[in-house]
């Protein structure tokens, strides 16, 4: 038998006021969002893609339910393979990377081994076949984690240098932006 949130799931379709409107359902009852970031990271799941929109949506009301999922979150970011569900979540990565490095109270807190998870699915997503926002969300997240580990931008550089002239308006646009502020 589905659960509560399955079922709900599979009424949410790819509108945004649909997606929205799911989201708003899982922040008036936190109780779903466990299984909401499990189904995120079960790419079996028929609902794992909606899953995933939903959560970015969640994610930019109330970021810090992720605290207690970051290493089940970091760890599984390998797992996703499907373009619906890695893009959500690349931005999902995007804010908790900003929020670790943000000053001021309520930041999220990374591990080392969060961060070095994100560095690795970033590049991944950067120089694998995947959508362009996904690039772009990479882009802007290795460049925040540039600032703090050395060898990420000039690593950086060169794939947005080598790769600029094979991608979208959108991706240029991106990597224009960021390479500006490297240089």
């Amino acid at each position: 038998m589905s659960s509560e949130l399955q079922l709900k799931l599979d009424y949410v379709k790819a509108y945004r006021e649909n997606r929205l409107n799911c989201a708003q359902e899982i922040l008036e009852n936190p109780s779903l969002f466990d299984e909401l970031v499990s189904i995120c990271f079960s790419p079996q799941d028929k609902n794992n893609h909606k899953a995933c929109w939903i959560l970015e949506f969640v994610s930019y009301e109330k970021l810090d339910w992720l605290q207690p999922h970051l290493d089940f979150l970091f760890s599984n970011l390998k797992i996703l393979k499907d373009d619906s569900s890695i893009r959500p979540v690349a931005k999902v990565v995007q804010l908790l990377v900003k929020s670790h490095y943000k000053k001021g109270e309520n930041n999220i807190s990374l591990s080392e081994e969060n961060l070095q998870d994100c560095i690795e699915a970033s590049f991944d997503w950067l120089i694998n076949d995947v959508k362009v926002a996904t690039k772009a969300y990479s882009i802007r997240t290795l460049y925040v984690l540039g600032k703090h580990y050395d060898w990420i931008h000039p690593e950086l550089k060169v794939i947005l240098d080598k790769d600029y002239g094979d991608h979208s308006a959108a991706y240029k646009a991106v990597a224009r932006e960021v390479l500006k502020k490297i240089k």
